[in-house]
């Protein structure tokens, strides 16, 4: 029993809680400067990485080469600016955490996110890409979108070999990094106001494991994996929908937030604060239950309710506030919406989000990616037609009113008025270009202004057009993705308790700490800006750690 007991006990400088890619970075840099860490992650080994492992792999970041090369002349002052603006900041206190972390992200991402990466191996795609760029204008004032070639995958896959390396043999026990796979931080421990651990449950066996560490960084991601955390949180003023799909890892559940907050007195800021995505459907071999995709809406499909109309007055156009979208998907009259396009489109701009079905750049197949962007994807949209139930495709708009109703049991769409919703939308180009009066095509021709964007969004043109079809009909959700709120931290990723005070030896990285301070973007994101906001939280703390503070 004596030995037993011996083998559920660890000792390590730093404990990490949370395999993401905070956690790894933390790790990571922890190793690099000499300290012993034991890594807590509750998935599998083979899921290492969390969402990074499956994520996209964009990134919002300022100043840098390819900026240049593109003549894009961004700096961090106007970074600031659009951030503030964009996220409804300019009334914080100027020492507020939140907005230290603004001013740090748009100040440091250059060197400390681009020049690292480009140190650590990885490439970017060569193209800056124009996100978020607000429904007036009022976000990003100009491009800052950077794509990882390999998407996060390789990112992530790329750090975790180094982690491997820098931990001299370590990965499995040896060396000076334990991994404990499957196990979940239950609670911390403490002596006086000191941190002095951590206690972990493996939830395959039910074991209790003690972590022995002065210092706890926590990596556990945000709280929208838990559908009734979302709930609790949605802000009393924002209509809430019935049901929602989840793009969010479902161990971050907010529990160890919770814990943090009573019984160390660590802060949960902004909690209501999440960056949701408006078009979402079920995965088609879902990872988990409830698992959704999230696409990236053709600016050319028509967005449209239940019912088959048009929603407006202001048409739903993607890529300039994903957070005004949810919104007004929010407020239909049923959890779902339609995305009606025709194959032509469909070909060009339909895409989902993720490493899982971006093969080409996720394998790093630039041929064949440069093939698809200039002929069309039809390889995706045959997949989506082949493996989903809630992608519609028909030769008449009659017979697709039909499979939409066929999908939802209901007699919602009248073909009649998904008819008209498209002669509507068509009736623009029988008046020819020069009295065009829809506000869906002025966004769509500023938006082809910009080259990249423009090698993905189609040229307007009737939806009816002659040999563009045939028709496609997605039923879209809103799906819940990253938590804009988180416990507060100071610029050393220090935890903070009610009165502003650091808990001594507990730390916050990544999504768990809103990507820093609490809520660094407001309620708004520029976009691309949470893999950074999970290495520059990452790399302070491991400053912080190393030099003592």
């Amino acid at each position: 029993m004596e030995q037993q007991a011996q083998q559920q006990q660890h000792a390590c400088d730093l404990v990490v809680v949370g395999g993401g890619l905070a956690g790894i970075v933390t790790a990571l840099q922890a190793l690099r400067a000499g300290q012993s860490v034991c890594l807590v992650d509750r998935d599998t080994p083979e899921r290492l990485g969390g969402l990074a492992l499956w994520a996209f792999g964009g990134m919002a970041l300022v100043g840098t080469p390819l900026q240049a090369r593109m003549k894009i002349p961004d700096s961090p002052e106007r970074a600031y600016r659009d951030w503030l603006r964009f996220g409804e900041l300019e009334a914080e206190p100027a020492d507020s955490p939140r907005l230290q972390w603004a001013r740090h992200y748009v100040e440091r991402s250059r060197a400390e996110v681009y020049d690292w990466l480009i140190a650590e191996g990885i490439k970017f795609m060569p193209a800056v890409n124009w996100v978020e760029r607000g429904l007036h204008g009022d976000g990003n004032s100009l491009p800052r979108y950077h794509i990882v070639w390999g998407t996060a995958r390789a990112l992530t896959l790329t750090l975790i070999a180094a982690l491997r390396a820098a931990a001299g043999g370590g990965g499995g026990g040896g060396g000076r990094l334990t991994l404990l796979h499957g196990h979940r931080v239950t609670a911390l421990e403490r002596e006086g106001a000191a941190i002095t651990g951590a206690i972990a449950l493996d939830e395959r066996s039910g074991a209790e494991r003690r972590l022995r560490a002065p210092v706890v960084v926590l990596a556990m991601g945000g709280i929208n994996g838990s559908h009734a955390q979302v709930r609790a949180n949605w802000p009393a003023q924002r209509p809430l929908p019935a049901s929602m799909l989840n793009g969010a890892h479902p161990f971050a559940d907010g529990r160890l937030h919770q814990w943090v907050d009573e019984h160390l007195g660590g802060q949960i800021t902004h909690a209501g604060e999440m960056w949701n995505y408006a078009a979402g459907f079920p995965h088609p071999y879902p990872h988990f239950a409830g698992h959704g995709l999230s696409t990236i809406p053709c600016k050319s499909a028509l967005w449209l309710d239940h019912s088959g109309r048009r929603i407006g007055p202001q048409p739903l156009v993607t890529g300039f506030d994903t957070h005004w979208l949810c919104e007004r998907v929010a407020q239909q009259a049923k959890p779902w919406t339609w995305h009606l396009l025709n194959w032509r489109i469909g070909a060009k701009e339909f895409a989902i989000s993720g490493a899982e079905h971006n093969q080409r750049i996720r394998d790093q197949q630039f041929p064949q990616f440069l093939k698809e962007t200039l002929l069309g994807n039809h390889r995706l949209l045959r997949q989506m037609q082949r493996e989903s139930p809630h992608f519609l495709v028909d030769a008449t708009l009659a017979g697709l009113a039909a499979k939409m109703n066929a999908l939802t049991a209901s007699h919602d769409v009248d073909a009649a008025v998904l008819q008209a919703s498209a002669d509507a939308f068509d009736a623009n180009f029988a008046r020819g270009a020069s009295l065009h009066n829809d506000d869906q095509l002025r966004r769509i021709l500023h938006a082809r202004q910009w080259g990249p964007d423009k090698l993905r969004t189609c040229k307007p043109a009737p939806l009816q057009l002659r040999g563009a079809g045939p028709f496609i009909a997605i039923q879209m959700q809103l799906i819940t993705r990253k938590s804009l709120g988180g416990l507060q931290t100071d610029l050393q990723s220090r935890v903070l308790d009610a009165a502003g005070r650091p808990i001594s030896g507990l730390y916050g990285v990544g999504e768990a700490a809103g990507f820093g301070g609490g809520g660094a973007c407001g309620r708004r994101s520029l976009e691309g800006t949470f893999l950074p906001g999970c290495i520059l939280t990452a790399r302070a703390a491991v400053r912080s750690i190393v030099a003592g503070r």
